[in-house]
């Protein structure tokens, strides 16, 4: 259980030479289960490749991970084989966050200064985690050491970056407590989409995290989690929207507040539980002026909470039997809704369970099931299955298959929003679209209406069933290779289209439930250890995404678009690219080098190639005719040295060729330098 393994002391690779490792894993079945175990497609990223790497985002560690691409959006999303930012859950300590914008959930915000590990499941985990879990999962473990009573860092780069973070903790035979304060101030780049350049964007962000366990006898212990964040940036914004620019200052303030408590009881040693509750709220305001003077004022406040309860029950060792059941309250108020002043409500009940049969040392099964029964939409079944296949000690086959869904969120149902800092547009949820416009064609303010106006109506949950097949092969010591196939069909895709445009020209929005969407591909990777002080790796995907009523009408021959000299012609299969914001091939090659004396370094070259940013023949489906994002390689290297008396140096350069995308890759500045100092204190054994 996730409180019970926040404070254990859980081993894990401790440098970045070893190939798969046995690591503890929690969120693949939210039980406490070895690397070598997993049914499903797992990776861990432990805190030594962060440090090594010089990350200092959330995403900067993310982007270079194998099937994950960050998106650009609303800021710094991660995209998961191939699905969009807001179907994949991010979870710290086993607890969502919260606070999208558009559907994304800015990464940025996450300072890796206390983190112990990341773990990421690919593939359909609603049987466990719910609705937002269709493509995956993503948990963040904060560090609970007790060897390390105080640390210290503090690091300086480029545009003026300054990240300084203080760790401390305290323990005893029935306390223990951790604290973790981070500062960060930067005058970096603004992250929004459809920017027309390029301007620095100040930022300032404290964070604090404290820890606190209590153990109350041998077998009982109470534990208490608190997380802070507050930000405030600068904003000055010119953004493209319908030939028209539109520029804009101000500020924005963001406060992310998170209350966790848990207890947790051992029967024995083959039963426990687990009572969590979790209490979390977000809020963002953002206040601009045009260079016209119009203001632009934007709030968001995104409350959740949480009461759950987790049982694992181990009988006869083997089979393992985990079944739980909790409650969720959440509400929303914006003024891109009715008013700031209301808030939109839901609840849901929901309650799995999960059986693992480990009928010899070859074979492992896994089937579990979870029940949501949400007051605003339909009540949801997420059903899963998985296996692992030992075939000898160098051979593992794993298979898992899924059902996902999503609800839809607050925002496409209530969302009630005119940008004027981005040429006026409106994006109206479906609660009222069709109302709204009503009206505005009464006052003759509507230009054009199009047919999908008339197929406005209440949205339903997105299902997915998702398929992942994956060998790994470890010939030795000095070794490991992995093939994973994967697929994943979605019925019911919500989709934001244009359904009329204002007499000015300025678009008008809503949501649909009209598409059906499949990802598929190959991912490999493998290590190899040259010896003891150099390893290389390498990751590959291919990824093929796609509409498939689109497809259907293409085939059927009911889809045009235009050629090299702007005249009409049919689009054949071959031109169609897929689902936008998708690069069909990803590559990563690291080079990293450590010894005995605490020397390291390391080279990192990531490859994308080109994707579908926007639709400019007016067919509404990508195809090559439209316009794209260049292929690119961004390299990055870091070195440093670690000393005995707990001093450790870094130097690193990201971006080395310094590429710059400025509509596409905002969130991928130019060339930086960076150094680190930092100091720790270890605990006598």
């Amino acid at each position: 259980m996730f409180p019970l393994a926040l404070f254990s002391q859980i081993s894990f690779v401790k440098d970045t030479m070893q190939m798969q490792g046995d690591s503890v894993v929690i969120t693949a079945n939210r039980m406490e289960r070895k690397m070598s175990n997993i049914t499903v497609p797992v990776t861990i990223v432990n805190a030594k490749q962060i440090q090594q790497t010089g990350a200092l985002r959330l995403t900067d560690i993310l982007k270079e991970q194998p099937g994950l691409t960050i998106s650009s959006g609303f800021g710094a999303g991660v995209q998961l084989q191939g699905l969009n930012p807001d179907y994949t859950i991010i979870l710290i300590n086993g607890e969502p966050l919260v606070g999208r914008t558009a559907g994304v959930l800015d990464l940025n915000r996450i300072a890796l200064g206390n983190i112990k590990k990341i773990e990421i499941v690919k593939g359909p985990s609603s049987s466990l985690y719910g609705s937002e879990a269709m493509a995956g999962v993503i948990n963040i473990i904060t560090d609970a050491t007790t060897t390390i009573p105080l640390q210290a860092s503090l690091r300086y780069g480029t545009y003026e970056t300054l990240d300084a973070g203080i760790n401390n903790a305290i323990s005893t035979k029935h306390l223990f407590y951790q604290g973790f304060y981070n500062y960060y101030n930067t005058n970096g780049y603004s992250i929004r989409p459809n920017s027309s350049s390029r301007v620095t964007t100040p930022i300032t962000r404290f964070t604090v995290n404290q820890q606190l366990k209590v153990n109350l006898t041998e077998n009982s212990n109470l534990s208490f989690g608190l997380r802070l964040t507050d930000e405030k940036i600068k904003n000055d914004i010119s953004v493209n929207n319908g030939g028209a620019t539109i520029t804009s200052n101000g500020k924005e303030h963001n406060t992310d507040q998170n209350i966790n408590l848990s207890l947790n009881h051992r029967f024995s040693n083959s039963l426990k539980t687990s009572f969590r509750g979790y209490f979390t709220e977000y809020n963002a305001k953002q206040d601009l002026v045009t260079l016209s003077g119009d203001p632009y004022y934007d709030l968001l406040n995104h409350s959740f909470q949480r009461i759950e309860n987790q049982t694992d029950w181990n009988y006869h060792k083997k089979l393992n039997i985990l079944f739980g059941a909790g409650a969720v309250w959440e509400g929303v108020k914006s003024t891109r809704y009715d008013s700031e002043n209301v808030r939109k409500n839901n609840a849901i009940q929901y309650g799995f369970t999960q059986l693992e049969w480990t009928p010899n040392d070859k074979l492992i099964l896994i089937g579990g099931v979870r029940f949501d029964k949400n007051q605003a939409y339909a009540s949801a079944f997420s059903p899963k299955m998985s296996a692992l296949y030992k075939i000898n000690s160098k051979h593992k086959i794993k298979l898992s298959i899924g059902q996902g869904f999503k609800a839809p969120d607050f925002r496409q149902i209530y969302l009630d929003f005119t940008n004027a800092a981005a040429g006026g547009y409106s994006v109206f949820g479906t609660a009222q679209a069709q109302q709204v416009i009503n009206t505005l064609m009464t006052l003759g303010q509507i230009g054009t209406v199009y047919d999908n106006y008339y197929q406005l109506q209440s949205l339903k949950p997105e299902y997915s069933n998702g398929a992942h097949l994956t060998w790994d092969f470890e010939p030795n010591s000095n070794n490991y290779f992995s093939l994973q196939f994967f697929r994943t069909d979605i019925r019911n895709l919500i989709q934001v289209q244009q359904v009329a445009a204002y007499k000015t020209g300025a678009q008008i929005f809503s949501y649909l439930n009209i598409g059906r969407a499949f990802t598929q591909g190959v991912e490999v990777e493998a290590k190899h250890k040259l010896n003891n002080n150099f390893l290389i790796s390498g990751a590959y995907q291919y990824l093929a995404t796609g509409d498939k009523d689109q497809i259907e009408q293409i085939k059927s021959g009911k889809v045009y678009t235009r050629d090299a000299k702007g005249y009409s012609k049919l689009l054949s299969l071959a031109d169609y690219v897929g689902l936008p914001n998708n690069s069909m091939h990803k590559v990563q090659i690291k080079l990293n080098y450590i010894n005995s004396k605490g020397l390291f370094a390391n080279f990192r070259a990531i490859y994308r190639s080109r994707w579908a940013v926007n639709n400019n023949n007016g067919n509404e489906v990508f195809d090559n005719g439209d316009e794209f994002a260049k292929a690119f390689i961004s390299l990055h290297t870091s070195i440093g040295k670690d000393y005995r008396n707990g001093i450790s140096l870094q130097f690193g350069c990201d971006n080395i060729s310094n590429y710059i995308d400025a509509s596409n890759l905002p969130n991928l500045p130019g060339r930086t330098y960076f150094g680190t100092f930092k100091y720790q204190i270890f605990k006598n054994k």
